[in-house]
């Protein structure tokens, strides 16, 4: 596959055309933001511990019956993926309190709830990702009825295929990211990444932050928490 122009840029990924155009070759950057773009650094080696953890979680959910964009992993940073055209909502699945949800309703972190909660922001850099419900995102245009229904579907089958996953390997899920896209048959599919990036992972025993959280927060050891979720998923 020839990688050919850069076609986008985003925080944390590059993306490029190939000469096929039903495909794209994305690439993973070590950079990292925080905060709207307000807090800015690098985290050494993320970029590979993204593309090649995000991968494996596809193929996994993948083998689940969840239709995702990806395609084959080129190297450690580079993976051909399907096109999409993204759909501007970024859906959120939250298992215990944390970060924006303590901070937005008053509630500690660490409340285990007894159902999956589903979140949706509108994907909109200018507006700070606000909040909307399913008839904002109809209103808007954002999406159909029944693809929020599909999408709403495919994410707590997602969280319950990752739980599974990641509790093998010591790891608690408390709260992750996501986003989809149609294919030019008008197909939806996962999209984008899972990944420490994405998602907030605690080791299961002693409640460790091992996801972008440490650098958020300025906990250090951030390079060490990236590698330590590829060792146990990947066993490297």
């Amino acid at each position: 596959m020839e990688k050919r122009d850069l076609i986008y840029e985003g925080k944390a990924k590059k993306v490029y055309a190939t000469d096929d155009p039903a495909n794209l070759i994305v690439c993973y950057k070590d950079d990292a933001t925080a905060f709207d773009g307000m807090k800015k650094g690098i985290i050494c080696g993320k970029g590979a511990v993204n593309n090649r953890m995000s991968n494996y979680l596809m193929q996994k959910l993948s083998e689940k019956g969840i239709p995702t964009h990806f395609f084959e992993e080129l190297n450690d940073r580079e993976t051909l993926v399907r096109k999409v055209a993204i759909i501007p909502l970024e859906i959120i699945v939250r298992n215990i309190s944390a970060g924006h949800f303590s901070s937005r309703y008053g509630v500690e972190e660490g409340i285990v709830f007894d159902t999956p909660v589903v979140e949706f922001s509108y994907k909109n850099d200018e507006l700070h990702d606000p909040l909307l419900n399913d008839d904002h995102a109809v209103a808007l245009k954002l999406a159909s009825r029944k693809e929020i229904e599909l999408i709403r579907s495919y994410a707590l089958r997602i969280n319950e295929c990752l739980k599974e996953i990641l509790s093998e390997a010591g790891i608690t899920l408390v709260d992750f990211k996501l986003e989809f896209g149609k294919t030019d048959d008008g197909s939806l599919i996962l999209a984008d990444e899972i990944s420490p990036d994405t998602c907030r992972f605690w080791d299961s025993m002693t409640g460790e932050k091992l996801d972008k959280d440490r650098f958020r927060r300025d906990l250090g050891n951030v390079e060490d928490a990236y590698l330590e979720m590829q060792r146990r998923l990947l066993g490297e």
